[in-house]
């Protein structure tokens, strides 16, 4: 991409006469203007230009609305940009909408064909893989069947299927690892670490962290349009957590106290990076503009969809409460060990007074960090599970160890 920049339109778009003069006779009595194309007009992209090399995995994160997407589809060209210059060499495969192009009231094996026609298969190629991809779907029994009868995960699981048997020479993906089920979802990404192994190029966009760190080599954070910063793939998600602790004293300018700071940190300093069941500091600054009164700061944890998974207080903790006067400021640190599993975190913190159940200040999230684990596991709380002892006996031996009754009546096995 070369100085990519992508301009798009806000509000109504009259595609006849019927619904345009209605619209610009209301605008007359409402006085207004019936020019409003600057105010309406916004860049999606600006200035936008990288490099991707032959055999490389490179990642695209942001939040939503950052123009992850937009990118993708300018180089898969759905879109044209609006200025700028971009080239792609090779045969290009595009996994943005897995399921885009299948017909409901067409078997799962005919719509095999289609979507592999639309993504760029012949028909002799698709013939080849037909087997594979079924298997791969795990849909075997139902796979001359409407897909229209076929449930949601269903109807996900064959469109990744034939996506993933494309051998594309440029693989752009966007957000199509989270489809099916949790067994389904480990077979997309080992797929994919073949397909990046095989030396096929691929862009990737996604929110799962996890998986940017693992596939690429490199990386590109946008926001709100505009490049923040292009490098190794963990650099840039580290920068891309930091950024997400954005101030929020503007928004709690008139509350009597407020929270001014919060800031997490590893034994090495400040850190947005953790490993599971590595320990956390979190320290908290309040400053106070009032006097308040029997005071308590509540730190919690909310899972990337806003789940809380933890919460707790200094009352709690046996610290008590605390008073401020006007001007004063309050710190403390919160010693945490992160004994979840892997994903993204976001760190909140209130202040309140129980008794009167009054709210001053409620910062979420305060900041945003990233836990990985060596460990497959899923959930959120990380219990470190192991496999300790296993082994097989005869059915023979069935007999021979029976199970006995302790002194209170409870069953319990004999040890092996």
């Amino acid at each position: 991409m070369e100085h990519i920049s992508k301009k798009f339109r806000k509000g109504e778009m009259y595609n006849s006469l019927r619904d345009l003069i209605p619209a610009l006779t209301g605008k007359l009595f409402r006085r207004q203007e019936l020019n409003e194309s600057d105010q309406r007009e916004f860049w999606a992209l600006r200035d936008i230009s990288f490099e991707v090399k032959r055999g490389e995995a490179f990642g695209i994160i942001g939040a939503n609305g950052a123009g992850k997407s937009t990118a993708l589809k300018i180089l898969s060209r759905i879109m044209k940009p609006t200025k700028g210059r971009m080239v792609v060499n090779g045969r290009l495969s595009a996994l943005i909408e897995v399921t885009a192009g299948f017909h409901p009231d067409l078997t799962g094996r005919e719509n095999i064909f289609l979507h592999g026609a639309i993504l760029g298969m012949t028909r002799r190629e698709i013939q080849s893989k037909l087997d594979k991809i079924i298997a791969f779907s795990g849909i075997e029994e139902f796979i001359d069947t409407p897909v229209k009868r076929y449930s949601t995960g269903m109807y996900a699981r064959l469109g990744f299927s034939v996506a993933a048997h494309v051998d594309p020479e440029v693989l752009i993906v966007d957000e199509v690892l989270s489809v099916g089920d949790y067994l389904f979802q480990r077979k997309c990404v080992e797929r994919m670490k073949e397909v990046i192994r095989g030396g096929a190029t691929v862009l990737f966009v996604s929110h799962d962290l996890k998986n940017v760190s693992e596939f690429c080599d490199r990386c590109l954070l946008l926001d709100k349009g505009r490049m923040v910063t292009t490098g190794p793939a963990h650099k840039v998600v580290s920068a891309y957590l930091k950024q997400s602790r954005t101030s929020h004293s503007d928004e709690a300018a008139s509350n009597p106290v407020i929270i001014s700071k919060v800031r997490v940190r590893n034994k090495y300093g400040e850190c947005a990076r953790f490993q599971s069941g590595e320990t956390a500091w979190i320290d908290v600054e309040l400053t106070a503009r009032a006097r308040c009164t029997k005071l308590a700061v509540a730190p919690y944890m909310t899972s990337e969809v806003n789940e809380i998974i933890f919460e707790t207080t200094t009352e709690r903790l046996g610290e008590g409460n605390f008073s401020l006067e006007a001007g004063d400021v309050f710190r403390c640190t919160f010693e945490l060990r992160l004994n979840v599993t892997t994903g993204l975190y976001h760190l909140c913190m209130l202040v309140y007074r129980h008794e009167t159940q009054t709210t001053y200040d409620d910062w979420a999230p305060a900041a945003t960090i990233y836990v990985s684990s060596e460990d497959d596991v899923g959930g959120f709380a990380h219990c470190f599970p192991r496999v300790i002892q296993k082994g097989i006996s005869p059915a023979s031996d069935a007999t021979s160890s029976p199970i006995k009754e302790d002194t209170v009546g409870n069953r319990k096995c004999s040890p092996q």
